[in-house]
């Protein structure tokens, strides 16, 4: 189990909402003091929980209003490396999300596109010709609900 106590369970979730509050506003929040809430963010960094901050931004507003979700299975894995098919769909700007999963398929891909067609292009051009690709499913996105997962009571 971890050394983390209810106050940093707390501050967690107050990041998790908003990582942009400064750590005066954190303190008021929780009631702390500005010191200690930079301590135990420094804590939480260096020991990992805290991996990054990172901006959220929305695909649909910066004019990519298609999401689909892509499951692929690779055709010949004893000839091509994983790490191979990592590195080369990483390279696709529109592919937000590669997950390596067990399952009926090896990895799934979130694919952001402007469009169908764009979306097609995408597909047909970058991702099916990528090394060691076989089957490929597409599911896509009607509609999202955004909540970010919950963290436990400490």
């Amino acid at each position: 189990m971890s050394d983390w106590d209810a106050t940093d369970f707390a501050l967690l979730r107050a990041v998790q909402e908003d990582a942009g509050l400064s750590s005066a506003a954190l303190a008021r929040r929780l009631g702390l003091s500005q010191p200690a809430v930079w301590r135990r963010l420094r804590r939480l960094r260096e020991a990992g929980v805290i991996a990054g901050q990172a901006l959220d931004l929305d695909p649909a507003r910066l004019g990519f209003g298609v999401t689909v979700f892509l499951g692929v299975k690779l055709a010949t894995k004893g000839r091509v490396s994983l790490e191979d098919f990592e590195r080369a769909v990483g390279a696709i700007p529109e592919v937000q999300q590669v997950s390596h999963v067990l399952g009926l398929y090896d990895y799934r891909l979130r694919v952001v596109a402007r469009d169908i067609p764009d979306f097609e292009r995408v597909l047909r051009r970058r991702i099916m010709t990528l090394p060691g690709v076989g089957n490929v499913e597409a599911n896509v996105l009607l509609s999202e609900e955004r909540r970010p997962g919950p963290l436990m009571a400490g």
